[in-house]
């Protein structure tokens, strides 16, 4: 695949994130975690507009169905929750919120260039969060989901939510399946022990 047509694919899978943040700021206001989507979506276009062509990508179609539920899920989900009801002071979930942000921007630039939806082979990335976790992406979209269910607090947000997390944790073994094949970052598993939480899990 040319740069170009990947690029232009990559374009186009991030606009249904675009709509999120404008339907969440409709939906909720200006607060936080909202901003925190308004900055993090914002890397993520420049990240995939800029990113690089794989090298190798996926060819199985149950991968690909994988990483389209877990991209587009937290987007999809948004029109089923309620308002619900802050379980903690704004002060705790917008720190945690902050965290969020802070952590998932700092995984989007360590991974640069290198960034997609669909398992695929770029370069492999062993420095910045990377060095830390094998997805801290991941780690900072779940700390953002906790800020959120901190703030709107329900039993079906919740369950909204934990799904969109159960998504995350089934994508990352699926990668790791697959990019497991480099000898490269089999070696980089072995390294790095901690797929979400450093020096934990």
């Amino acid at each position: 695949m040319s740069p170009s047509v990947d690029r232009a694919i990559a374009v186009v899978a991030v606009l249904p994130m675009v709509w999120a943040g404008y339907y969440r700021y409709h939906r909720f206001g200006f607060n936080l975690p909202v901003a925190y989507y308004f900055i993090a979506t914002f890397v993520l276009v420049l990240t995939m507009v800029f990113r690089r062509a794989p090298k190798r990508v996926t060819a199985n179609p149950w991968f690909w169905l994988l990483a389209f539920v877990n991209t587009y899920f937290p987007s999809a989900i948004l029109p089923f929750m309620d308002r619900g009801r802050p379980l903690v002071s704004p002060v705790v979930s917008n720190v945690v919120a902050l965290v969020a942000l802070l952590f998932s921007v700092w995984a989007r630039l360590s991974l640069g260039r290198n960034i997609g939806f669909v398992p695929a082979q770029r370069e492999i990335v062993t420095a910045g969060a990377y060095r830390y976790v094998r997805h801290p992406i991941y780690t900072g979209l779940m700390l953002s989901f906790l800020a959120v269910a901190l703030r709107i607090y329900s039993p079906r947000n919740v369950t909204l939510l934990a799904l969109a997390v159960f998504w995350m944790l089934v994508k990352s073994f699926v990668e790791e399946s697959f990019l497991r094949a480099d000898p490269q970052y089999a070696a980089y598993m072995t390294q790095v022990r901690a797929r979400w939480i450093p020096f934990v899990i």
